[in-house]
């Protein structure tokens, strides 16, 4: 939702209602719209697991809705050994730790100069399923450190495995809580 220019993309293997296999209809399962379909109720259904899911669905469409304009998104990092990606765009900050068993402490990602940054959305929240590690109240100030001979600023990150986290940009002349 955020790195593309408007469409909506989940990944394979999540998408919301598909507990079964998709299969589009074709010639080869007679033109079969059972397998097609998503189920929607699976979301009210108290005996499985797709509620915290479907408020994930929805917080981040809320997300993208009320915040993401038109600007493109910068890379600010990827990191094919870590499995971490982070870009910003506009005034949000995306960080995804896609390794599948490793967390970082003090992760240290790039940001513009000048800005201090809130709590948007965390995967990891426990009303979406997760363990609920980072607290939403953090304002994660930029710190000066030595790159290629000059001064640049980074926030430093706790980066669960197999999550997620949004955070929002405040100028540091509103720094909050001043």
């Amino acid at each position: 939702c955020a790195l593309n220019g408007g469409a909506y993309l989940d990944f394979m293997g999540n998408e919301f209602g598909h507990p079964e296999w998709i299969d589009f209809p074709r010639e080869g399962n007679g033109w079969d719209y059972s397998h097609a379909r998503r189920q929607w109720s699976l979301r009210d259904n108290p005996g499985l697991r797709f509620k915290p899911l479907g408020d994930f669905d929805v917080a981040m469409l809320q997300t993208v809705r009320r915040l993401v304009k038109k600007g493109a998104p910068v890379c600010l990092a990827a990191n094919d050994g870590d499995k971490v990606l982070a870009f910003v765009r506009d005034d949000l900050l995306c960080v995804f730790n896609f390794n599948p068993v490793r967390s970082f402490t003090d992760y240290g990602v790039l940001v513009p100069p000048a800005s201090f940054w809130t709590h948007v959305l965390d995967t990891d929240e426990s009303r979406f399923g997760g363990q609920g590690r980072l607290a939403a109240d953090i304002v994660y100030a930029p710190v000066l450190v030595p790159a290629n001979g000059e001064l640049v600023q980074q926030i430093k990150l706790y980066l669960p495995a197999r999550t997620a986290l949004v955070l929002r940009r405040t100028p540091a002349a509103r720094k909050p809580g001043k």
